[in-house]
């Protein structure tokens, strides 16, 4: 099977006044996906977007939004996060050892397209039950959370729907 590229740049860096448009223009410029960061200021320590946001760019587009979760509870953003139009629902296994079952589960009953992340330093062993069980899109931080993040592609390996999450998020500018 050949590899198939995704490309998702990351929202995050967007101009969230003019977030439709923003979109639009990643798209226009040869985006598959638009990758949304959803960070809780508990499990990483910046405070970022949450289903409000979500629900606000599907009215806007029909693209694939990859949300890609950084939250101590994942559980809880499930149903806010379907009913908001995510596509995909990419949790941190760090958290989620425990209920990774349950959450893919209610992922999947809830319509989108479950994933798993790992922090940098996290065995990537640590992802092998859930690969072998069902076939997730696979997110490998480069390095712990940046306040730059200037991309964010995701390129399939393996299958379509297993896939490593490239970083270029600390780039010095000097």
């Amino acid at each position: 099977m050949g590899v198939t590229p995704k490309i998702a740049p990351s929202m995050l860096s967007s101009d969230f006044a003019n977030l439709a448009s923003e979109a639009h223009r990643m798209l226009n410029c040869g985006a598959d996906w638009l990758h949304m960061d959803i960070m809780d200021g508990h499990f990483v320590p910046n405070l970022t977007i949450g289903a409000p946001v979500i629900e606000s760019l599907r009215k806007h587009t029909k693209a694939y939004l990859d949300c890609h979760l950084m939250v101590t509870n994942p559980l809880d953003y499930v149903e806010p996060l379907a009913k908001a139009g995510a596509s995909g629902f990419t949790f941190h296994v760090e958290i989620s050892k425990n209920n990774w079952k349950e959450l893919v589960q209610r992922i999947k009953s809830h319509g989108m397209k479950p994933g798993v992340a790992l922090k940098p330093g996290t065995p990537i062993g640590e992802v092998y039950p859930l690969v072998c069980i069902f076939p997730p899109l696979v997110l490998i931080w480069s390095h712990l959370y940046s306040w730059i993040l200037l991309s964010s592609f995701i390129f399939c390996e393996y299958r379509e729907s297993l896939c490593i999450n490239l970083r270029t998020d600390t780039i010095s500018l000097d």
